[in-house]
């Protein structure tokens, strides 16, 4: 299964065979509208990942205790935007049937589609956790029905009403807003409310989908479609560590545009997001949520 052998995301260095969840890239960024960059995402947090400790004081857990493998980024062919989603379908299919978590990096939000539509097979009653700054609900883009900006609608299609919760919404046409009211649940500007929507949820199986432009761009620049009015790092781990036990049964963390931000930090801000979001998907029995006591 392994793509890239040369070189393992930290903490995510065990056999495929001995692992629980399985981490691996789709650098794809074919149908973005404002900026590309986003399938070089997954190689930056490989690389950077080494400037991260395995340990998260926020979960008092270590991803050393868990059993994770670094699948590597997946051959995606340019210009196909179809290869392309057949492609990580299929991978995705093959780590659900052998009882893998699947953690995609991105690329662009339009790979979460198929990766949903993999585990929806095995899980038919999924439901969506998404956060994002844009509502990606439109119908097309430009006459596309396969975009960026139609993923979430696309996604829908598949699962049916009120199944997808979307969280950090700030961006969208008007319509999108107003469709939104009568099939999904959606927050707008903030990560309010996802208790509430943990208890409708309850046992069922969940996709965590993290569009990382959620955060603000002062945050977060490394973006293809930076939008401002966004939440902090803080408020995004907070929101995290409330998912720990919950039946997460796959997630990804897209939009990374490395080459947008000299700085790196928002390559180490998703590489700090990917070590949580794996603690927490691994978390499933009670606990009690402590609120995270930064200054950040």
């Amino acid at each position: 299964m392994k793509q890239n052998p040369e070189l393992n995301i930290l903490g995510f260095e065990n056999p495929y065979e001995d692992s629980n969840i399985v981490v691996f890239g789709a650098p794809f960024d074919g149908t973005v509208s404002y900026r590309p960059g986003s399938r070089f995402g997954p190689s930056a947090i490989r690389n950077e990942s080494y400037g991260i400790e395995t340990y998260s004081p926020y979960q008092n857990a270590d991803l050393m205790d868990i059993k994770g493998s670094d699948a590597g980024d997946l051959p995606l062919p340019f210009g196909n935007t179809v290869s392309a989603l057949n492609m990580i379908r299929d991978f995705c299919r093959d780590l659900v049937h052998e009882n893998k978590i699947p953690i995609m990096l991105g690329g662009e939000h339009l790979v979460t589609l198929p990766a949903v539509e993999a585990v929806l097979e095995k899980y038919p009653d999924l439901c969506i956790i998404h956060l994002d700054a844009h509502t990606d609900l439109r119908d097309d883009y430009l006459g596309i029905k396969l975009s960026h900006a139609t993923v979430m609608r696309r996604i829908w299609e598949k699962v049916g009403d009120k199944r997808i919760w979307q969280f950090g919404i700030r961006s969208g046409e008007k319509y999108e807003f107003e469709w939104a009211r009568d099939h999904t649940f959606l927050t707008p500007f903030n990560l309010d409310g996802i208790e509430k929507a943990l208890e409708i949820i309850g046992k069922r199986p969940v996709y965590l989908t993290i569009d990382m432009d959620v955060l603000d761009p002062s945050v977060f620049p490394g973006t293809g479609t930076p939008e401002h009015g966004g939440v902090s790092f803080k408020e995004l781990l907070e929101f995290i560590v409330k998912l720990r036990g919950t039946f997460i049964v796959g997630a990804d963390l897209v939009e990374l545009a490395p080459h947008y931000d000299a700085s790196g930090i928002s390559t180490a801000a998703a590489c700090k997001l990917l070590r949580e979001v794996a603690l927490a998907v691994t978390a499933r029995d009670q606990y009690v949520v402590q609120k995270i006591n930064t200054n950040s």
